[in-house]
């Protein structure tokens, strides 16, 4: 059975079919969740954080809450990743990344958690600064390599993308052509090596937020013919090809969080061809905040995507959409989509 975990501004949305439609059933109530991961070999146990109530788990499909009650210092979890490969007493060791920023690392199931301190020290930490709050900074993305384990990616937002290579006890600084603001960034285990970032770079400097690396990290370029919007915010991969990507953008940050000035675009792109926005069974660009895109390993050629207008999925990889006709409780305003997955 197919089941969506999306991240509201209020709550965290369990979206699942029931006789013949989708339903959404809400939790976490009243606080404001910020990211959610699923454990890609144990699917029942889920974590959100959030950005007032620190960070929650599920060992049952969400059915019921525990929190975080020691070890992350902040109560503003912006992201959280699982390992698909970092494993210990039979969970997925995971990763969670606050504001201010730091770094924590839990390997029992999200029952304890340690601070990786030496991220702070990373010589460019000083520098990182989150524009509408400029007097810190968070991690806002966590990476760990699909084949590869204590390979860990980690996005401070803004500043800095950084490479750990033992499972966050050491840190690598950001590389001199390497994405500044990354807002998502995509593995592929069928792409050794290869790293997709969806980056605000191309808003805060001349290019553009998609840059893309061959070789693990060391190095970085920017294909991106085709995109007329340069300010990039999530990215996935088709799991049955990985040169098959959908993309969200928007002109602006405002355009693309701010509901009073909202427009934004999902871009295509297949092998070495350009850029295509695609249109087909979307809302219109103007009003759609910018989507957040992921992929379920066990649906080859499916694309979905979360936004305020509601939560789409394409068949196609990703030429054309439809929304799910999801019933939501009386009352619901899907608001801003921070988070989803799919499993």
């Amino acid at each position: 059975m197919t089941k969506l975990y999306v991240a509201l501004n209020e709550a965290l949305a369990i979206v699942s079919p029931h006789n013949g439609e989708w339903r959404a059933d809400l939790h976490l109530i009243g606080s404001q969740p910020q990211c959610v991961a699923v454990d890609p070999l144990r699917p029942e146990q889920i974590y959100c954080g959030t950005f007032d109530q620190g960070l929650w788990y599920s060992s049952n499909a969400g059915k019921s809450w525990q929190h975080v009650e020691e070890g992350i210092t902040s109560e503003h979890v912006m992201s959280v990743a699982v390992s698909a490969v970092e494993r210990a007493g039979g969970y997925g060791v995971v990763y969670a990344g606050t504001e201010p920023s730091a770094l924590f690392r839990s390997e029992d199931g999200g029952n304890t958690w340690r601070e990786l301190a030496t991220l702070r020290q990373l010589p460019s930490a000083p520098t990182w600064s989150f524009p509408p709050r400029p007097y810190t900074s968070h991690i806002r993305w966590i990476t760990p390599d699909p084949l590869l384990a204590g390979r860990i990616f980690a996005a401070a937002e803004a500043g800095a993308l950084v490479r750990s290579l033992d499972g966050g006890e050491h840190w690598e600084d950001r590389k001199p052509d390497g994405p500044f603001d990354t807002h998502t960034l995509v593995m592929h285990p069928m792409a050794p090596n290869r790293l997709y970032s969806a980056a605000g770079d191309g808003f805060m400097q001349p290019g553009n937020g998609f840059v893309q690396s061959n070789d693990g990290g060391e190095t970085w370029y920017r294909p991106d013919e085709g995109l007329e919007h340069h300010y990039l915010w999530s990215i996935a991969a088709d799991p049955a090809d990985p040169s098959t990507l959908v993309i969200s953008a928007a002109h602006s940050p405002q355009q693309a969080h701010d509901p009073r000035h909202a427009e934004s675009a999902i871009y295509r792109r297949s092998g070495n061809s350009s850029w295509q926005q695609v249109r087909a069974g979307l809302p219109e660009p103007r009003g759609m905040l910018t989507s957040v895109l992921v992929t379920n390993k066990a649906e080859p050629g499916v694309f979905y995507a979360a936004n305020n207008q509601g939560v789409f999925r394409s068949a196609d990889a990703g030429s054309s959409w439809e929304a799910l006709p999801i019933h939501w409780p009386e009352g619901t305003q899907i608001g801003r989509a921070h988070g989803l997955v799919v499993v």
